[in-house]
């Protein structure tokens, strides 16, 4: 169609013929054009689709063109016409605009594609020859043109006269493309841009949660530029996305129609949003009939919206339910007493052709043959006397005045932007060295000037005026079709999408007024795929559209708290995922504590040893006089049993959430005990091999050598050297408390590092050297003839504790977190008990059980006693 079109324009443009003794442009045909008007001071255009065409037509411009054929007469866009002419007659009579100026019009029935041959007609005149400038410039008879509706017809008709900078005010043509100025400098609308209509919808489609929807649009300007403006904004907007887009043929195209039902019955989409006429979707819906797909929730543009031919009992069970974008409703006060007053008669040489029309389509009766190109029906002869309010018409009915209103509103706007230019004052006006325009001489650029600024409120209380692109502040009604029991079609109003200028775009909508044509009675899921909940992320479907996705639940670690969230996010270091993925959780502490088990078996074994030491120290105490106390420096034994004590309670530092202090005390304090420990049962090895080779000839001097003060001496420096190792160790890097997510994601460890590996292994080094010296020394010493020879017990001692410090070293570096501490708790606990029981069971069993042993003679084998 706009091949058709541009091929029209550029034939029905004018022709420039310049010379040297004149200069004319002369039209290169002429139509018979059906019109109306009335004169007046001022002349404003106007272009309705009052009949539609046929089929394509000759556009060879010949003696005599051959016209589009023109049938069935429009009655809707007739009244349209005449409110058009009552505007003008009611500004006539208000003496507060344009006092002392007389508005007339030039009405024409557009035929669709003939319009743009009536828009030459308005801005030209009608003459064969039309004198201008060597430009094919000038001032045409009409200052301004209301018109047209259809927007593919608009585009070529604001081209043609966008050449005389005439002002254009369409009332129905909603394209967005019409918002471009350098293409239609002249081009108002008091209609909302298609922009805002595919908004609106998108508005409703986020209100209600519907991200999956198939788009069917008509072969045309007002489809083609509307499904651009959803395919841009239904994402970023909206969040949804077309599951199909569908160009719907013009003419009946069985093929091309079941092939378009075919792809919605296979849809999951359940939301059909449709931009088109309301004669393409009659097409349509025969086949969905024929098919019987039901269940879809329609959405209509204002294109088709208040189509009664669609609101029928046979197509409700399909439609009902449908939500439509209508233009904003008005009311135009004394308009059906205007439109009570048409007759043949009184239009005899204005309009006689298109009321006569009227009154044969109303009547079904004839005055004459119609022209030629017009096709209607016959019946009997017009007498023009018949009775309008007799029969039943769309005519007289202005309850619902939506197209007609936005004429009322051009037309104003055109008379408020001329009388706002009459009343310039000579010397501050807005053109060259501050001049007006005069009404002799008036430009048309001139009152676009003054249409730019137009700003007015209707009787009806809605405020008109233009922005920077011609458009009007946007408004729509947003219907509803409700199918009644009784069979009966009701379209109401259900909300309103309008745009202001500090609240942005706002949605209103009565959700408990809207009929819903499904079981259920509520709104219809229609979505690709279910929201992701909390918990889930949004995978994307190879080769699928964005609304199309997988769920995926969050690794671990991960969480989105959001419905539809696109990434999981990671907790904390401190926190992990909960068992849902929505949210995070503090991690779970690990260490050895004194409430589980493990640690109330280990304490409670630390503190049995610690007992069982001072029981022993007291069996010691309350028999220090007795032989088998005495024997090998008692004192050497009573301070065993401390360090033994020392050992068991050292134990208790590794239990316990660790703490700096603890930390830096656990090593410490192990490490300080178990020299004293071993370094007491060293001196104790080295007194007895002394006192054996003082008893050979010539040894006694060996004995002057371990008197009690350098016993005392031994162990203070022994244990001095551990003690120096752990102050350069705590000095140079101290043990601290260490937070580990190594070994579990899901688990804070608490555990100590050590700081120093080297300080560590020179501890455990320093105590395994003094270890194996005493047992060196002791199993040299364990074949001497004493009776009781405390060398044997000391070897047997120092191979457990060998054994199990051997043993820890493999499992301690094995061991994760608090394991790690409970082995050496054990090693600790192990080998304080091996030196304990070794050393001091066989003398407390003869304190205790064989006091007859527990003599001088006994312990040094020279007697017994029985």
């Amino acid at each position: 169609m706009r091949l058709f079109l541009d091929k029209l324009l550029l034939l029905m443009l004018f022709s420039c013929v310049s010379s040297a003794v004149s200069s004319s442009c002369q039209l290169q045909g002429q139509f018979d054009l059906n019109e109306m008007h009335q004169t007046g001071d001022v002349i404003l255009g106007g272009l309705f689709a009052i009949h539609l065409f046929s089929a394509d037509p000759d556009l060879t411009f010949t003696s005599e063109p051959q016209l589009p054929t023109c049938y069935s007469f429009d009655v809707i866009e007739f009244r349209a016409s005449q409110t058009m002419a009552f505007a003008i007659d009611e500004i006539n009579r208000n003496s507060n605009l344009l006092p002392n100026v007389t508005l007339g019009y030039s009405l024409y029935d557009n035929c669709l594609q003939i319009g743009i041959g009536a828009a030459l007609s308005l801005v030209s005149g009608k003459g064969e020859q039309v004198t201008l400038e060597e430009n094919c410039l000038g001032t045409p008879p009409v200052l301004g043109i209301v018109g047209d509706a259809s927007s593919t017809s608009t585009i070529a008709i604001s081209k043609v006269i966008g050449l005389y900078r005439v002002p254009l005010v369409s009332y129905f043509a909603t394209c967005s493309c019409l918002s471009d100025r350098q293409k239609f400098p002249s081009f108002f609308r008091t209609i909302p841009s298609d922009a805002f209509q595919v908004n609106a919808m998108i508005q409703i489609l986020k209100h209600f949660g519907w991200t999956w929807a198939g788009l069917l649009i008509s072969d045309d300007d007002y489809g083609v530029h509307a499904a651009r403006s959803f395919h841009s904004d239904l994402g970023p907007a909206g969040g949804g996305c077309l599951a199909y887009t569908e160009i719907l043929p013009w003419g009946d195209d069985p093929a091309e129609l079941r092939r378009i039902v075919d792809v919605m019955r296979k849809s999951t989409a359940r939301v059909v949003i449709v931009f088109a006429h309301e004669r393409i979707m009659l097409n349509l819906m025969k086949e969905v009939v024929r098919q019987n797909v039901t269940g879809l929730q329609w959405m209509a543009s204002e294109g088709w919206t208040p189509g009664t031919s669609l609101q029928t009992p046979h197509l409700m069970p399909y439609l009902g339910g449908t939500l439509g974008i209508a233009i904003r409703r008005g009311e135009i006060p004394g308009l059906r007493d205007f439109l009570l007053q048409i007759r043949p008669e009184l239009h005899h040489n204005t309009g006689k052709g298109m009321v006569n029309q009227f009154w044969e389509h109303t009547f079904q009766c004839r005055f004459a043959p119609p022209p030629a190109g017009w096709v209607e029906a016959g019946g009997e002869l017009c007498t023009g006397q018949e009775v309008i309010e007799n029969v039943e018409t769309e005519f007289l009915d202005v309850s619902n005045l939506r197209q007609e209103y936005n004429v009322y509103k051009a037309v104003y706007a055109l008379a408020y932007a001329l009388d706002d230019m009459l009343q310039c004052e000579p010397g501050r006006g807005p053109f060259s060295n501050n001049t007006c325009a005069h009404l002799q001489r008036l430009e048309p650029w001139q009152l676009v000037y003054y249409l730019e600024k137009v700003n007015f409120t209707t009787t009806f209380g809605d405020q008109v005026s233009f922005d920077e692109n011609g458009d009007a502040l946007p408004m729509y009604d947003i219907m509803n079709w409700v199918w009644l029991p009784d069979g009966r079609t009701k379209v109401q109003r259900v909300g309103e999408v309008k745009r202001s200028a500090f609240r942005g775009e706002e949605l209103t909508l009565d959700e408990d007024k809207i009929f819903w044509n499904f079981e259920s009675k509520q709104p219809p899921r229609s979505v690709c795929s279910e929201s992701c909940p909390p918990g889930t992320r949004m995978a994307r479907k190879k080769g699928e559209p964005e609304c199309c996705f997988d769920c995926v639940p969050c690794s671990e670690g991960k969480i989105s708290n959001t419905t539809d969230s696109m990434e999981c996010t990671s907790c904390p270091e401190d926190f992990w995922s909960s068992p849902q993925r929505d949210h995070c959780v503090p991690k779970k502490t690990e260490f050895l504590s004194y409430h589980e088990p493990l640690g109330i078996c280990l304490t409670t074994t630390s503190l049995l040893g610690t007992f069982i030491c001072v029981v022993v120290l007291g069996i010691f105490i309350h028999h220090r006089s007795t032989p088998i106390v005495r024997a090998n420096n008692s004192e050497l034994s009573f301070q065993l049993l401390l360090s033994l004590k020392l050992c068991f309670l050292c134990s208790l530092l590794f239990i316990g959430r660790p703490r700096s202090w603890t930390c830096q005390l656990r090593h410490a304090a192990f490490g300080i005990s178990f020299v004293l420990c071993v370094s007491c049962i060293l001196v104790k090895t080295m007194v007895v091999l002394a006192v054996f080779r003082a008893s050979k000839p010539g040894g006694e001097s060996s004995l002057k050598w371990f008197g009690a003060v350098q016993q005392r001496g031994t162990v203070l420096v022994l244990t001095s050297v551990q003690a120096a190792i752990c102050t350069v160790w705590l000095v140079s890097a101290s043990p601290v408390p260490h937070k580990n997510t190594q070994y579990h994601s899901d688990k804070i460890v608490y555990e100590c590092a050590v700081g120093s590996t080297v300080g560590f292994a020179v501890l455990l080094g320093y105590i395994g050297l003094l270890a194996v010296l005493s047992c060196l020394l002791a199993f040299l010493a364990r074949n001497l003839p004493d009776s009781f020879n405390e060398a044997k017990l000391i070897t047997f001692s120092m191979l457990i504790f060998c054994a199990v410090w051997v043993a820890f070293v493999p499992a301690y570096i094995s061991s994760p977190g608090k394991y790690a501490d409970a082995v050496e708790v054990f090693a600790i606990l192990a080998s304080s008990f091996g030196l304990l029981v070794a050393l001091f069971g066989p003398k407390c069993y003869i304190i205790l059980f064989r006091p007859e042993r527990n003599t001088k003679k006994a312990i040094m084998g020279r007697g017994t006693t029985k």
